[in-house]
């Protein structure tokens, strides 16, 4: 057959471990047979970000600006052991976070519904859509030991370094502590709050945003009133849809969504966004059924499976041992990227070609083929779920497709 044609190269970044070895099936089994596959190669795996000293992945995100749409494999971030098993120059930092920050990004996580894996949640009958504001807060706080006796202040300086205000944060007399300070700045939550409205009309799906007001006043006020600011550009737009915009609070949003039907998009900020996420995965099912999409402000997309990069099957694989590694959202990550080509491009067919490789995943599944993550949460009336292997799985697959 004739492959379908490209005209726009995806950013491709390939990853570690397990995932890195998926990645290359998936590309030979289900893509390269089909579609003349344009990309722009970046190696994201720790030794190569290593040898180059993380330059590679800057260079990465700055090929996401340029072509718009970027395919990102599970990465390691790596920890103090990590560095002793590596032998790495640096502790370097999160792939995911560099890539963030240069896109300005907003994460979306959803999960991939597939009749016969049922939600720990029995209401769930759609999917929960989780949006996590991917700057600041924790993630970039100050945190220091307090010792005893110590007074701590929260202090500004103008730009010529005098001092414009001075806070009390705790008076340690008699006792030892921590303390933490964190930030965020006002166009970051902006691009936040545009990236969720856009994402909410793109797929017709109410929004919810929630944060804790009633006692972050000023920090979790800001995020509430600048969200309020920009929905009304949106209004309009949100009308004509027929879907809704609620702010409320973070308890009163995980009471609303553990009711619904699901339907529904859920805006948090950074950390908030990080837990619920993984809450929602796992009410799905698995995180291996996750998918996740940075979207920046200007209309770029990345990317990639919501998962690691499942490092126990690895070292199995690594002594020949058989592995049933759970491929889909990495499927899913690359048939996203696959589909806003095409949108973007004008190429209906390879639009189409990525939506008949996900209904064929879906109906592999269903029809009782499938990794062992899967079976203890598989059930279809008259049908036996069979466990197959990492490679059985992409060939059945490929079979349907």
């Amino acid at each position: 057959m004739n492959k379908i044609e490209m005209k726009t190269p995806l950013v491709e970044m390939d990853g570690d471990e397990m995932t890195r070895i998926l990645w290359q099936h998936i590309k030979e089994t289900l893509i390269l047979p089909y579609v003349d596959l344009k990309t722009e190669y970046y190696d994201l795996g720790l030794k190569h970000r290593d040898e180059t000293a993380d330059t590679v992945t800057v260079e990465s995100a700055l090929a996401a600006k340029k072509y718009g749409v970027a395919v990102k494999c599970a990465t390691i971030t790596p920890n103090a052991a990590r560095v002793s098993e590596y032998g790495l120059r640096e502790m370097w930092k999160s792939p995911n976070a560099t890539i963030r920050r240069i896109l300005d990004g907003t994460v979306f996580r959803a999960p991939i519904t597939v009749k016969g894996i049922r939600p720990f949640i029995p209401t769930w009958t759609k999917p929960v859509v989780l949006a996590r504001h991917a700057y600041g807060d924790l993630y970039s706080a100050v945190d220091v030991r307090a010792v005893r006796g110590e007074k701590v202040y929260l202090v500004g300086e103008d730009k010529e370094g005098r001092e414009v205000g001075r806070r009390l944060v705790h008076d340690f007399n008699g006792q030892t502590g921590v303390v933490q300070a964190m930030h965020n700045v006002d166009a970051s939550i902006r691009s936040f709050a545009h990236a969720c409205f856009r994402f909410a009309l793109e797929r017709r799906t109410p929004l919810i945003f929630a944060a804790k007001d009633t006692i972050a006043k000023v920090y979790d006020g800001e995020f509430r009133d600048i969200f309020a600011e920009v929905f009304e550009e949106y209004r309009l737009a949100f009308e004509e849809a027929g879907i809704t915009y609620l702010y409320t609070l973070i308890d009163d949003a995980v009471a609303r969504v553990v009711r619904s039907d699901g339907n529904v998009l859920w805006a948090c900020k950074n950390y908030d966004g990080d837990v619920m996420s993984d809450m929602v995965a796992t009410a799905y099912g698995s995180l291996g059924m996750m998918t996740s999409v940075l979207v920046s402000p200007d209309g770029k997309y990345e990317f990639e499976a919501a998962h690691g990069t499942v490092t126990r099957h690895y070292y199995k694989y690594l002594k020949g041992e058989e592995t049933s590694t759970n491929s889909v959202a990495t499927i899913f990550a690359w048939t996203g990227a696959l589909k806003k080509r095409g949108e973007l491009d004008g190429l209906p067919a390879l639009t189409d070609f990525a939506k008949r490789l996900e209904d064929a995943t879906r109906r592999t599944i269903e029809e009782g083929e499938m990794t062992g993550d899967l079976i203890p949460l598989f059930h279809a009336e008259g049908v036996s779920p069979k466990k197959c292997n990492t490679t059985e799985f992409l060939y059945a697959v490929a079979d349907r497709l």
